[in-house]
């Protein structure tokens, strides 16, 4: 399920809606049921599921979707099957029975098929013939509004996914041999030897298996002092990371941002060495802090994500997925989490994110993210006094 806090359009008719929803998913939905949420009749929230397979019970999803938009505290929605008929009826019945049931009004309930949008609500010929009303989204306001105020909404999931995808060909060669020296400068960092890339955690995801010499991983979400680390070259701070270590991700995190905003591009060795780096729990907690729903913080991610390589995607996959569910792309941090995922199952901080996706929750409710109190190498600065 993707799900997505919704940006502000003005949404008045069945027309309008079909025509919106394409721009509150950020893509085109095929093969796919939509329950859109509104609060004091203001569109607030956006999810999307896969329409079940042909003779599956639509029980379940109905009333998950339905639990997740009565989780946004609104006060009613509108269902949006998309698909032939056969395959669309029965699912959005379940699904308005299922908002019905907690307490939601539902609005209409609509199917969208070749071209033409149906009512199951509306039964007034002049309004809601029984073929259907052709529609063209190009034509809508709806969709010249959201344009103007800089939304997308790209042909299809695939499309979507495809903007999350391992760059190849050239990019891939120079990123290999990058990542080759930043592994071995990590290395002399802390004073173990250059780990195969499969290794944890200088190779990969940090929480998912034995470390080398079959210590106990790093958990991969608020690591607490102790455990079975070995004492590396810069010293200990608690969680068992090398001091080293954090103190060069930090930099190569600042510096990262700063080179976003200033519009420039990471070179091939400043990306693998910040991969590298966010193997380790302290720096990706770092990196994770100073993220936000920004543009400028979407941009970054993908690109370390895209031009990082397959151990390594792991970090930044999850960093994306953040920004974009705080700016209330929920698909993208959905198409960036299924990559991780695919990858590292048991990332923990990727299936933390894909739960709350899932489940509706409110990007807000993880404000406290890992910061300051963290442990972390970032302390507030002290201010020098004024001479």
């Amino acid at each position: 399920m993707n799900s997505t806090e919704s940006a502000r359009l003005s949404v008045r008719s069945p027309a309008d809606m079909v025509a919106a929803v394409p721009y509150l998913l950020g893509f085109h939905p095929a093969d796919s049921v939509v329950v859109v949420a509104v609060r004091r009749r203001r569109v607030v929230f956006a999810a999307r599921g896969d329409l079940p397979a042909p003779g599956a019970d639509p029980g379940p999803a109905a009333r998950h979707l339905a639990q997740v938009a009565a989780r946004q505290d609104a006060d009613a929605a509108t269902v949006v099957g998309y698909g032939p008929a056969a395959r669309v009826t029965g699912v959005v019945d379940a699904i308005g029975d299922a908002l019905t049931a907690t307490g939601l009004v539902v609005l209409d309930a609509l199917r969208v098929t070749e071209g033409r949008w149906f009512s199951y609500l509306c039964t007034e010929p002049s309004c809601c013939p029984p073929e259907g009303t052709p529609y063209d989204p190009a034509a809508s306001q709806v969709s010249a509004a959201a344009v103007f105020a800089g939304q997308v909404a790209l042909p299809d999931r695939a499309a979507l996914a495809a903007q999350v995808s391992p760059l190849d060909g050239p990019v891939r060669l120079a990123m290999r041999r990058a990542t080759g020296r930043a592994r071995i400068r990590l290395a002399a960092l802390t004073g173990r030897p250059p780990a195969p890339s499969d290794a944890s955690p200088a190779g990969g995801a940090p929480a998912d298996g034995p470390g080398p010499g079959g210590q106990s991983p790093v958990p991969a979400v608020d690591p607490g002092p102790g455990g079975d680390a070995q004492v590396l070259a810069g010293g200990l701070v608690p969680g068992g990371e090398p001091r080293a270590v954090r103190t060069a991700g930090t930099a190569a995190v600042r510096a990262a941002f700063r080179r976003q905003r200033r519009g420039e591009r990471l070179d091939d060795d400043e990306v693998a060495w910040l991969t590298v780096l966010l193997t380790h729990v302290a720096v990706r907690d770092h990196a994770w802090s100073r993220t936000d729903g920004r543009d400028a913080d979407i941009s970054l991610w993908t690109e370390v994500l895209r031009r990082a390589e397959p151990d390594l995607i792991a970090a930044p996959g999850c960093l994306l997925a953040f920004a974009a569910w705080r700016s209330g792309h929920g698909a993208l941090a959905a198409v960036a989490l299924e990559r991780v995922l695919s990858a590292h199952p048991g990332y923990s901080l990727a299936v933390l994110l894909d739960e709350a996706l899932r489940r509706g929750v409110a990007p807000s409710a993880l404000d406290g993210r890992p910061g300051s109190g963290d442990g972390g190498v970032l302390r507030r600065r002290r201010r020098r006094p004024r001479r």
